[in-house]
């Protein structure tokens, strides 16, 4: 398992072979399944569960929001091998689960392989990563007010989701989109607070 995913398809295949291989996958196995030359698979799989029905489970999204800012804080720091506290990496769900989680996605994957590839890399490198982790811990501590609306933290989430996109195939363009959708969603979800 030492390739380390090119695209979204390829998240879903290593997840796929971790709920051929076990009963339940863990984030641990994740983390391992993943490789640690792109950061991209690590802010992009825990923005989308969130962003599934699942994401639906109270205290799931700031759960989610937390592994999220972990690796960001790891990401400004440069470290090359992302570290989970044990409790994390053991968490995890049923293989069946998983495996009805990845058919589900196979559509939006197919689209965003297609779609995202590889326009202006240097924005995905260097500095721009720290930059890009920055923001998402900014997101990530908008979530947990958030979640006391239905739903609301997808915002968040779908920038982060995007910044996750952009590094993992290497398209600086989308990278400049992910920071426009950061913006706006920090803007909003300021916003909703105030407003309760």
């Amino acid at each position: 398992m030492a390739d380390d995913p090119q695209s979204v398809t390829d998240i879903l295949d290593k997840l796929d072979e971790l709920a051929d291989e076990k009963d339940k996958v863990t984030f641990g196995d994740a983390v391992e399944a993943f490789g640690n030359r792109s950061y991209g698979p690590f802010l992009l799989v825990p923005a989308l569960i969130e962003m599934s029905p699942i994401g639906g489970i109270p205290g799931l999204p700031t759960v989610l929001a937390a592994i999220i800012a972990l690796f960001a804080v790891q990401m400004v720091f440069g470290r090359k091998h992302l570290w989970l506290p044990t409790f994390l990496q053991k968490r995890g769900a049923r293989a069946e689960k998983v495996r009805k989680a990845t058919k589900k996605l196979r559509g939006v994957a197919n689209w965003t392989d297609r779609w995202f590839h590889g326009r202006l890399p240097a924005l995905t490198s260097g500095p721009f990563v720290r930059v890009a982790a920055v923001a998402c811990i900014l997101l990530a501590a908008t979530v947990p007010p958030l979640e006391l609306l239905p739903f609301a933290s997808t915002a968040p989430m779908a920038a982060i989701a995007a910044f996750g996109l952009a590094l993992l195939v290497r398209d600086g363009l989308l990278m400049i989109v992910a920071t426009a959708l950061a913006g706006v969603a920090v803007a909003v979800g300021i916003g909703m607070i105030g407003q309760h």
